[in-house]
């Protein structure tokens, strides 16, 4: 347990430091590009493949490779977004896999290694740029994944009876589900009543994204479940002493963070400025 909260500590003053810090640009590049690439890695060695040949190097030139195309997409507008349009059509694809898993496992294939750079790719550039809106944002879409997954635990953990994908993660609730968005909603009354003037309409149109948000997270907590037990891995790594990998650490924002930085970047288009 010390373990755990040593390593939460030192990821959260990272993660903040970057985020509030500094004007620059920099360390928050950086931290992505590096998340993109670790990411990378464990993504590569959750994959079907028929021997274990060369692994290790594999996966670190699938990191790397991760990395560049991340890389390049932070410092071009329009490939972020149509990365971000492939990761929420993933996404949509993905309600179908979870709902049929075990009987249906068709979609473990090799197309999951493209599927997973431009997973990790989207959620890395629409993390950065709702960072670059304003790092109250970011600190926002986290509040809204954490409390919607702490809500869910809590709820669930004292009140779950009806299992809401027993084969995919037997521990999640339908009732944890409804404790989690109420908590998320309950953040999101908060936020919109104390920081934001918007009109009725504005403010429903937030709602909306702000609750689409807590649920795709979800659906990525319960995709990256169903990887790691199709493939017979408990974590997806081991760089964070006491929590495992990274994917295991920002699964929830792999669909997340792209679903709120494109509902950030609509909501711009059409007016309503935030």
């Amino acid at each position: 347990m010390l373990e755990r909260i040593i390593t939460a500590l030192v990821l959260v003053a990272v993660v903040l430091s970057c985020m509030f810090a500094t004007q620059s640009h920099y360390p928050m590049l950086v931290l992505m590009i590096m998340a993109a690439g670790v990411a990378g890695y464990e993504w590569f060695k959750l994959m079907p493949r028929k021997a274990e040949h060369l692994l290790k190097p594999r996966a670190w030139a699938f990191g790397v490779f991760t990395a560049a195309i991340s890389a390049l997409a932070l410092h071009h507008t329009d490939m972020a977004l149509l990365l971000w349009g492939a990761s929420i059509i993933s996404w949509l694809f993905s309600v179908h896999w979870v709902k049929t898993y075990p009987e249906y496992d068709g979609w473990y294939h090799p197309i999951l290694y493209v599927i997973g750079l431009v997973l990790i790719s989207a959620a890395v550039t629409a993390i950065f740029d709702v960072w670059e809106n304003s790092p109250w944002w970011l600190m926002y879409l986290f509040l809204l994944v954490w409390g919607a997954d702490s809500g869910a635990y809590f709820v669930g953990r004292k009140f779950g009876k009806h299992k809401l994908a027993p084969h995919v993660s037997p521990n999640k609730s339908i009732e944890g589900l409804v404790g989690g968005v109420i908590t998320a909603v309950i953040i999101i009354v908060v936020v919109e009543t104390v920081y934001l003037d918007l009109s009725i309409a504005q403010h429903v149109l937030f709602l909306i994204l702000s609750i689409i948000t807590v649920f795709s997270s979800v659906l990525g907590d319960l995709l990256e479940s169903m990887i790691k037990r199709r493939a017979g891995i408990k974590d997806s790594g081991r760089i964070l002493p006491g929590h495992g990998g990274v994917l295991d650490r920002i699964d929830s924002l792999l669909a997340a963070a792209p679903v709120f930085a494109t509902g950030l970047y609509i909501l711009n288009l059409i007016g309503v400025d935030l």
